[in-house]
């Protein structure tokens, strides 16, 4: 009813929804890096009419209408999810529609009416609406808790919560790579000189050409994207938003539930069975979790996995093959710390085995936040 009072504001308004049409086919791309949609390396600010606030998930959107000359353009201002954005302090009643507001932050690649926004200010008063921080859940963990690690009966370590707590892990990093490697990357992988990817993991040529290719497509056509793909592999310990481990003693397995993969899950047996045979009707399916099997060495627990399809990237474009075997090694070191280690074994792919290690930090007193994939929601 906003823009329907006048002939005027009516064609703006049409405008704007087949504007927001057209983007329905782009919003597949919302939920990667940065860099996949606009350009880090330049800057710019707009202001205008806000004729739409889009509190949705996978990202949040504002549409704006700016004055050219003697009519409005609409445009689409996208900032980050509502998960990330709330536990930052920011709420969806913090713009409204008909505010006239000033947005700065990193065009379209493509030149379109799109900007990410870095930082919002209303026009009247100049003063802040939202400022970006780079929000993440590792930045509400305000303290690290030096307590011991807690055990089980058993003497056991606990990879989850102690009983009637809540908790889960929020990984340090976002990036995949060779351990004693030192490349470059934004968050989700994007490498920042084309010319270090061979540095990333010993590729052999094709997996090296394939990943450049994925890397110079700004990461774009990433099924976990593009499909709503599972976080497989070791990227569920790289999820931003979190890992969650639920022990089930009773039962010999270990639930692993991804915060940013529509809380997908896969098990992880402990009860001694191989992974070869062990699985009956699973035994000859190729999985995007794989068959994963687990036991303890020491404070240690150890993953086995193989069988996984090829229907996924590894972080930042990595490819793998069906050969793939992975290990990971987890050791909680104490109340807040969970060190996380991984072995890829993948003669498909790789010139030899590699590693790559990072640590997660307990962030206590809740479950994951909700945050869903969702392609082409509008």
């Amino acid at each position: 009813m906003l823009f329907t009072n006048h002939p005027l504001l009516r064609g703006v308004y049409l405008n704007l929804v087949v504007f927001i049409l057209m983007l329905g086919s782009s919003l597949t791309l919302a939920h990667h890096g940065i860099a996949t949609k606009f350009d880090p390396a330049k800057t710019l600010t707009v202001k205008g009419r806000v004729a739409r606030v889009d509190w949705s998930f996978p990202h949040v959107h504002i549409f704006l209408l700016v004055t050219d000359g003697t009519v409005e353009l609409p445009w689409y201002i996208e900032l980050e999810s509502p998960s990330l954005l709330e536990a930052s302090g920011w709420q969806a009643d913090a713009i409204n529609i008909g505010d006239l507001i000033s947005v700065s932050g990193n065009p379209a690649r493509d030149d379109s009416r799109q900007i990410w926004g870095d930082s919002i200010t209303a026009t009247s008063t100049g003063s802040a609406v939202f400022t970006m921080t780079t929000p993440s859940l590792l930045s509400t963990i305000s303290s690290v808790d030096t307590k011991a690690t807690p055990r089980w009966p058993t003497g056991q370590p606990r990879l989850g919560a102690e009983p009637g707590e809540e908790g889960y892990w929020v990984p340090t990093l976002n990036v995949l790579q060779e351990t004693g490697v030192a490349v470059d990357m934004a968050a989700n992988g994007q490498l920042l000189n084309l010319n270090d990817a061979a540095k990333v993991a010993p590729l052999q040529d094709w997996a090296l050409r394939l990943y450049e290719k994925r890397q110079q497509d700004f990461l774009r056509s990433d099924p976990t994207y593009l499909g709503c793909r599972p976080p497989s592999g070791p990227r569920k310990f790289l999820e931003p938003y979190g890992i969650q481990l639920l022990e089930e003693q009773a039962l010999d397995r270990i639930f692993v539930i991804a915060g940013g993969g529509n809380h997908d899950w896969q098990l992880i047996y402990t009860d001694g069975r191989a992974l070869d045979g062990g699985f009956q009707l699973d035994d000859g399916n190729l999985l995007y979790y794989g068959r994963n099997v687990g036991a303890w060495e020491g404070d240690t627990f150890v993953i086995e996995s193989e069988g996984y399809n090829e229907k996924f990237w590894l972080p930042g474009g990595l490819p793998h093959t069906e050969q793939m075997h992975v290990t990971e090694r987890l050791t909680r070191t104490d109340f807040s710390t969970l060190n996380y280690e991984i072995t890829i074994n993948d003669p498909g792919a790789y010139t030899r085995n590699w590693s790559s290690s990072w640590t997660l930090k307990w962030l206590a007193g809740q479950d994951p936040p909700e945050h869903y994939c969702q392609d082409n929601r509008l």
